[in-house]
């Protein structure tokens, strides 16, 4: 790996090493587990209790790929995470849909001016369906040059 490809998975580690131990105090000690983080979501991380399990699942993936050298072998683990997360994400908004328990009021999400009522849901499962497409496809192009 280059100078900069090294300093970018430290970097990518140490952050997630670091939101890795707030995500305890958020969800130990502030009972904030579901406090939501959106500027952690190139981590995959969207509540505080994300970020204790995906935090220390990062910094590991970075010290692995510093063991191995190989920053294909990093991109690629990360686009197989995206192609996991998205997945999930797009059984969760399916499953909210039609859940009588209501976790997320649609009126909180920014996009709920343009689509009303329960379409928002809707709008989430295609959402998550399209970073699925192209996580899967970014996967496929990355083993094939790994």
């Amino acid at each position: 790996m280059s100078d900069w490809q090294v300093n970018v998975v430290i970097v990518w580690g140490t952050v997630s090493l670091l939101f890795c131990i707030k995500g305890i105090l958020e969800s130990k000690d502030k009972r904030s587990a579901f406090g939501i983080t959106p500027y952690l979501l190139p981590l995959g991380i969207f509540v505080w209790g994300d970020a204790v399990i995906f935090g220390l699942f990062w910094f590991v993936v970075s010290l692995m790929t510093l063991i191995v050298n190989d920053w294909i072998f990093f991109l690629l683990i990360i686009s197989i995470f995206w192609v996991v997360r998205s997945v999930g994400e797009t059984v969760y908004w399916i499953n909210q849909q039609f859940s009588i328990i209501n976790r997320n009021p649609p009126e909180k999400f920014w996009f709920h001016k343009y689509f009303h009522n329960d379409s928002v849901w809707f709008i989430h499962q295609i959402i998550w369906q399209c970073v699925t497409v192209v996580s899967l496809v970014t996967t496929i192009y990355l083993a094939k040059a790994w």
